[in-house]
């Protein structure tokens, strides 16, 4: 799946933070709720707008934004 298709990130929208296009509903937001034990199901009830491909899409943009993460590595004074 290419998240690309259905997330968007546009500094006039939630100040840039990545959401579902079309919507509010962050990333972050899909990431929280999913976290706390909500199911995908229970997600599309809360907001009617969202649909399985979006928290799919969302779950693949977060992994992909940690796997080209870059770690700095400071020496130790």
């Amino acid at each position: 799946m290419n998240y690309k298709e259905r997330i968007t990130s546009d500094h006039q929208v939630m100040l840039g933070k990545p959401v579902i296009k079309g919507t509010r509903i962050t990333v972050e937001l899909v990431l929280r709720k999913l976290s706390e034990g909500a199911s995908t199901s229970d997600l599309m009830a809360i907001y009617p707008n969202l649909q399985e491909a979006d928290v799919l899409a969302a779950l693949n943009y977060a992994s992909d934004v940690l796997a080209n993460e870059e770690i700095i590595m400071l020496d130790a004074a």
